[in-house]
C-alpha cells in the first residue's frame, strides 16, 4: 500500500533528510587515499547520533554498520571494514537515518583523488540520470516515467543500468511502496500523486550491469568486475513539482 504524507508529515520528514545530506556532505571531505571504510562509518555514526538521529541501516535485517560503503566494482550494500581507499578508487556511500519517527535516505559516489576519464564520466552520467528521474517525479506521471528517463540517459552514454535493485517509497518506514525501477517503458505503474515520497536511486555500471552478492550476504558486485556508481535522493511529490528533501543545511563538519 502506498502511503501519502500530509504537508505536515512532509515537513517532519525534512530534518531526517537534511541530516543525511549534511553527513554525506561532510563525508566527501573525509574520503581520501588511506582512509578505511570503517573510519568513514565511525565518523558518520558519531555525526548522526550527535544530531539526535539513529542510523537506519545498522541492525536492519542484520546489517552491521551505519553506512553502506561500496568500492569500485561493488554496486551497493558494501560493509565497512579495514579496506583502505586507494588513489583512483571510487566509493559509493549510502546512508539512512531515522529522526522524529521519519526516515531519510540518500547516496553519493565519491572519487578518491583524480580518477580515470571513463570513471569520471560514469559518475557524471549516473548523477545526471538521477536528476532526470527526479524531474519526472510529478503528480500525474507514472512511476515508470522515472526509470524510463534514467535508462534512456544511461544507455545513451554507453553505460548499463543495474536492474537487480530498485528505488522505493520511504517515510515512517525505510522501505515503503512503490518500488521505483531504473528501467522500463514510460507510462506504466502507479500514478504519482501529491504526498508520495520516493527514494530515487540509479545504480549504473561501465560493463554489462549484471551483479552477484558476495559470501557476506550483502555486498553486491558487478559480475564482470566493472566499475559502478550509485546516487540517490529522497524526493517528495508536491503540487509545485518534485521536492528534494535530502539537501544539506549548509553546515559542514571538518
Amino acid at each position: 500500500m502506498i502511503v501519502c504524507k500530509s504537508p505536515a508529515e512532509l515537513a517532519r520528514m525534512r530534518p531526517a533528510n537534511v541530516l543525511v545530506a549534511d553527513v554525506l556532505a561532510a563525508l566527501r571531505d573525509q574520503v581520501r587515499e588511506g582512509v578505511t571504510t570503517a573510519e568513514l562509518d565511525a565518523f558518520a555514526e558519531a555525526m548522526v547520533r550527535e544530531a539526535g538521529g539513529t542510523p537506519a541501516f545498522k541492525g536492519y535485517r542484520g546489517f552491521p554498520a551505519t553506512l553502506c560503503t561500496s568500492v569500485n566494482e561493488e554496486v551497493i550494500h558494501g560493509i565497512p571494514g579495514a579496506r583502505a581507499l586507494g588513489a583512483g578508487d571510487v566509493v559509493s556511500i549510502d546512508l539512512g537515518v531515522v529522526l522524529d519517527g521519519f526516515y531519510g535516505d540518500a547516496a553519493i559516489t565519491v572519487p578518491v583523488g583524480p580518477i580515470a576519464d571513463e570513471a569520471a564520466a560514469l559518475l557524471r552520467v549516473t548523477e545526471e540520470a538521477l536528476y532526470l528521474g527526479i524531474e519526472q517525479a510529478r503528480a500525474g506521471n507514472r512511476v515508470s516515467d522515472i526509470g524510463h528517463a534514467v535508462q534512456r540517459h544511461v544507455e545513451a552514454h554507453g553505460f548499463a543500468v543495474v536492474r537487480d535493485f530498485v528505488g522505493h517509497g520511504v517515510g515512517r518506514s525505510l522501505h515503503e511502496d512503490p518500488q521505483v525501477p531504473n528501467v522500463g517503458p514510460a507510462g506504466r505503474g502507479p500514478r504519482l500523486v501529491e504526498g508520495m515520497t520516493l527514494a530515487i536511486e540509479p545504480m549504473v555500471a561501465i560493463g554489462r550491469g549484471a551483479v552477484k552478492v558476495l559470501k557476506d550476504g550483502w555486498s553486491a558486485v558487478t559480475r564482470d568486475g566493472s566499475l559502478a556508481a550509485h546516487f540517490e535522493h529522497t524526493v517528495g511529490i508536491t503540487g509545485d513539482g518534485p521536492l528534494i528533501l535530502t539537501t544539506p543545511s549548509g553546515r559542514r563538519r571538518a
